[in-house]
């Protein structure tokens, strides 16, 4: 196999794993803590434009 062969083929799998852990990344979701945590920040600057 040439340089650029093997280079070509390590690509190829690095762009595999990376497109599986970003697969895997978005099919997990958000956790119920950070909604909790970005509604309370949505609060937050709800009533601090209230407040203005």
């Amino acid at each position: 196999m040439t340089d650029q062969r093997q280079s070509d083929r390590r690509d190829e799998v690095i762009d595999e794993s990376l497109r599986r852990v970003y697969e895997e990344a978005v099919e997990e979701g958000i956790p119920d803590r950070f909604k909790s945590l970005l509604e309370q920040l949505k609060q937050q600057d709800s009533d601090q434009g209230r407040n203005k």
